[in-house]
């Protein structure tokens, strides 16, 4: 019986990790619920980003109705929270999120730089080497890192609650072909209530870059509104990876 029992257990054990190994978790619960405001990124796995001569979004922890998630508010701000990692795409393919937004920004458009903003955005960025780099962008990187500090990624995609852009569409970001933009939501139908978003990142990178993806280094939400000049305030829970 006690060796019944010890093949049981054992079983057991093994479905539970087999289970857990299935998906990885990036927590917004992370965070400790005593810190907020700027002080909400201590003792946390997450990092601020900073974007250069813009002032900084807001980000605080919220509980409400048993549901811990991020609040963002942007006047005319841009900044985002960070979170390394290291996952392979094809391995996880699919990454599964829930977001929230109170309004779309009016002057926002995927296609210009004037309105490059939005209420709610996850960004992923991969581990691509900087040698593979045509030279003209190998050119354009070296005149970056030796005149700022910011972290450039020389491969993301950005998933976007987006204002007037047919959900599904996909184009390359106003500012660099480096990063590709996709509009998940769009528009304000869906807007105040929690919506769970899913996208395979697998066949997305593969679609906008025409490649195999690196792999995975970091992901960041992002709530900004400093090219149209308004303001936006989005909300976002706990971000998934999944085997297919």
């Amino acid at each position: 019986m006690k060796k019944i029992i010890s093949l049981l257990v054992f079983s057991l054990g093994f479905t539970f990790i087999a289970i857990a190994q299935d998906s990885i978790r990036v927590p917004v619960t992370d965070f400790d619920p005593e810190l907020m405001g700027d002080d909400v990124f201590k003792d946390s796995r997450w990092s601020e980003l900073k974007l250069p001569k813009r002032d900084k979004t807001n980000y605080s922890l919220i509980e409400d109705e048993e549901r811990v998630y991020i609040k963002a508010e942007s006047n005319n701000s841009a900044s985002g929270l960070v979170y390394k990692i290291d996952i392979d795409p094809k391995e996880f393919p699919i990454l599964e999120w829930s977001w929230k937004v109170n309004n779309v920004l009016e002057n926002g458009d995927i296609t210009k730089k004037s309105g490059d903003d939005y209420p709610a955005r996850i960004y992923i960025t991969f581990d691509y080497n900087k040698k593979n780099l045509r030279l003209k962008d190998r050119i354009v990187y070296f005149t970056i890192i030796t005149f700022t500090k910011f972290d450039i990624p020389l491969r993301g995609i950005n998933y976007v609650w987006a204002n007037k852009a047919e959900v599904g569409t996909i184009v390359p970001s106003s500012f660099t072909d480096w990063v590709y933009m996709v509009a998940v939501q769009s528009g304000e139908e869906q807007a105040g209530t929690w919506q769970i978003q899913t996208q395979n990142i697998y066949e997305d990178y593969k679609r906008a870059f025409g490649e195999e993806p690196p792999r995975i280094n970091g992901i960041a939400i992002m709530t900004d509104s400093d090219n149209t000049k308004e303001f936006s305030e989005g909300y976002y829970g706990d971000i998934i990876f999944k085997r297919k």
